[in-house]
């Protein structure tokens, strides 16, 4: 029996494995040994048995030490857990978003997901897939015998003597199950909406509806386009003593002071609806809704934003325009969305130019006249000791879409995408590729960038 596996026959019967060699597997136990424990061990092994009597106490101190400290639980893991400190140091050091570890017949594969890009690290032998496994899930205080079903949970450890907290969520594949962390409260930058990188017509807009009394403003984008940063910015700009401002998020993922912020549990009945409802009766000025998932959500956020809140959520659509498709979709009645919806937002990150090392080419891109006038400069990632393959973190781009009277005309008409788009343009907004190919003027991004995260509009 392989050593994580006795570890996890062990944690179901509440004993500690200590040590397992060629003839004796060592155990700890509070008070007296469980006859079906030892009755497995002996089948399992065929080894000699040492058993340790230990005080509650001591055991409980135990598994505390073990689940938050470098140390080993037992020698045999100690490469797995100096190998795991190590690639966590990495992650956090190359400013890495996500830890994707993957086992397969013949290796555990990591990969680190650095400005957006998945980026593959060297391979570690087969053998320590499991006991990687287990004392990540033992950090996460997941259960180590599960490997049918998917589990999910979060851990803090110490590194470079700051802690960093790590979301940890597993899934079983052919090979064994596959994990993934994710770095959690990473956000370096300021929360100014100054600073976001809207230009400035599209940051007049947003403040201005921001600083309105009652509305709906929505933040759209697939998962990872910044969306969190946007939505934070945005109520640290109106928290001020004089304001009221709840949330509620699955997870909190920066806590603000000055804000009640509660995380839902769906576990123990608390949803986003019934949350929800709660805060309005907490006489709130500004509701943050940290995601609208279905239809009950969005109509008792509209209903917030109708009877006078500022309510701000996200969505997930691929534009402004098909976010109100979208509310639609959930069962949301079109005369409500035109009343009280006030602003979209669409975003997507693209990697930033290293400003020290990019060099500019010789040709230039002329881009089809509906999307870009101009052509465009062709910008090459060099890479030097102070970026990564050319890049440094991320620029946002962003679409925003102010709902004025002849937008709720259309939308209360049942308009399609394409004419609440053209209505859009028409009062001056900038697209999403449009304010890209600007980022690509002033070199901060490459047109090739653009394109892998965007893709080319249709109709070009």
């Amino acid at each position: 029996m392989k050593f994580e596996q006795l570890m996890a026959l062990c944690q179901r019967h509440n004993a500690q494995l200590l040590a397992s060699d060629a003839g004796k597997v060592s155990i700890a136990v509070v008070g007296t040994p469980n006859a079906e424990l030892m009755e497995a061990l002996r089948f399992a092994t065929q080894k000699r048995i040492d058993i340790e009597c230990w005080p509650r106490e001591r055991m409980e101190k135990h598994r505390q030490l073990a689940a938050q400290s470098h140390l080993p639980v037992a020698a045999n893991t100690a490469s797995a857990v100096d190998i795991l400190n190590r690639t966590l140091l990495q992650a956090m050091n190359q400013r890495a978003s996500d830890i994707h570890i993957e086992p397969t017949e013949q290796a555990c594969h990591i990969r680190l997901r650095i400005d957006g890009v998945l980026t593959p690290q060297p391979s570690l032998s087969a053998e320590l897939a499991a006991t990687l496994t287990a004392r990540l899930k033992v950090l996460g205080n997941l259960d180590i015998a599960e490997r049918r079903l998917p589990q999910d949970g979060q851990f803090t450890v110490e590194l470079a003597n700051e802690p960093v907290s790590f979301r940890i969520a597993t899934l079983p594949c052919s090979n064994g199950e596959k994990i993934v962390l994710r770095l959690l409260q990473q956000v370096n930058q300021a929360l100014d909406v100054g600073l976001l990188g809207m230009n400035a017509d599209q940051l007049a807009r947003f403040t201005r509806v921001l600083h309105q009394p009652q509305g709906l403003i929505l933040v759209t984008g697939p998962t990872g386009s910044g969306k969190t940063v946007t939505l934070y910015s945005a109520l640290q700009a109106r928290n001020t003593s004089d304001v009221n401002i709840c949330s509620v998020e699955d997870p909190i993922e920066i806590p603000l002071p000055g804000l009640n912020q509660t995380q839902i549990n769906p576990r123990a009945g608390l949803s986003f609806q019934s949350v929800l409802r709660a805060l309005l009766r907490q006489d709130p000025d500004i509701i943050m809704v940290g995601e609208i998932r279905d239809g009950e959500t969005a109509e008792i956020a509209i209903n917030a934003a109708q009877t006078g809140h500022l309510v701000l959520s996200t969505l997930h659509t691929n534009s402004t325009a098909e976010a109100l498709i979208r509310l639609q979709q959930m069962g949301v009645a079109r005369w409500m969305i035109a009343s009280a919806l006030s602003l979209v937002i669409s975003q997507r990150l693209v990697r930033r130019l290293c400003p020290h090392c990019r060099r500019e080419g010789q040709t230039k891109t002329a881009m089809p006249r509906t999307l870009w006038p101009r052509e465009l400069p062709h910008w090459q990632p060099v890479g030097c000791e102070r970026c990564y393959h050319g890049f440094y973190g991320r620029v946002a781009l962003f679409e925003v879409l102010t709902v004025d009277n002849p937008l709720r005309q259309a939308i209360s008409g049942g308009a399609a995408v394409e004419v609440i788009e053209a209505s859009a343009r028409q009062t001056g907004m900038m697209t999403l590729f449009e304010h890209g190919c600007m980022a690509v003027e002033q070199g901060l991004t490459t047109l090739e960038e653009l394109i892998r995260v965007l893709g080319m509009p249709d109709g070009s």
